[in-house]
């Protein structure tokens, strides 16, 4: 949780909301053991050429866009699923809560670890396939269409869901811009934020998934998305990022739609 800088009783209030909730998903987490370090060196991910490439059409690179909503417990969930993508893939925009002081830091840490390229969003970046771009953490991030591409853009506007980065601001600009040319993924968090924006996703014609309960930290975002119809398959983590690839698949032997 980041110090407040508002002096106002309102901000504070949702600060103080803020702790409460974090103490709440801390208490109910989900926790599980993950592998001790061997002192082996994994090959750089980018060197693994033979994996790095999924044979997808360029239009479906350049047409298709997948986002991502996250919060308690998605700083490791979106590392998993960006990390069983190949280097050619769609391109990525991401919400994850977070405070800005730790946006930069995390997104070059999945930079290091993944075959597509990870960034910090700045704003009016023309989206590329086989890189992810993350919200920075002080605004929300959205994307509109330019012609034939997809663009990021950043707002300052009052935090949805008492977030800013919200995921549900994210989700609204997928659904607005890419419509059924959209993948939606809806991983661990605590709370409602992207549930209603995914909703407006799968109603634009994206396809969406979300995690499952067992291997959530906190089931509540994937939860409540699941709860108002938002969802249309559910999976593990570990299957979440095959699942997506399955589905990019599809769409490319079926000429797109």
């Amino acid at each position: 949780v980041a110090k407040p800088r508002a002096e106002s009783v309102s901000l504070l209030q949702n600060y103080a909301d803020e702790i409460r909730d974090k103490i709440r998903a801390a208490a109910g987490a989900h926790l599980r053991k993950r592998p001790m370090a061997t002192g082996a060196k994994s090959p750089a991910p980018r060197e693994a050429t033979a994996a790095a490439s999924a044979g997808f059409s360029q239009r479906l690179l350049q047409e298709k866009l997948i986002a991502i909503g996250a919060s308690t417990g998605g700083t490791e969930a979106i590392k998993d699923v960006l990390m069983a993508l190949p280097e050619e893939v769609p391109g990525i925009v991401m919400t994850q809560h977070m405070p800005e002081a730790f946006t930069g830091s995390y997104a070059r840490r999945l930079d290091s670890l993944c075959r597509i390229r990870v960034v910090e969003a700045q704003g009016g970046e023309r989206i590329e396939p086989g890189t992810a771009y993350l919200a920075p953490g002080h605004s929300h991030l959205l994307v509109k269409r330019v012609g034939s591409a997809y663009m990021t853009e950043l707002s300052q506007a009052d935090p949805v869901n008492r977030h800013r980065p919200s995921v549900d601001v994210l989700f609204n600009a997928v659904a607005q811009h890419a419509k059924q040319n959209a993948v939606g993924v809806i991983l661990t968090g605590m709370g409602k934020d992207g549930a209603l924006g995914m909703l407006e996703m799968r109603k634009a014609g994206a396809w969406t998934i979300g995690q499952d309960k067992d291997s959530c930290v906190v089931y509540g975002m994937p939860r409540e998305a699941a709860n108002v119809g938002a969802v249309e398959e559910v999976a593990p983590l570990a299957e979440v990022g095959q699942r997506i690839l399955a589905k990019l698949r599809q769409w490319d032997r079926g000429g797109l739609r």
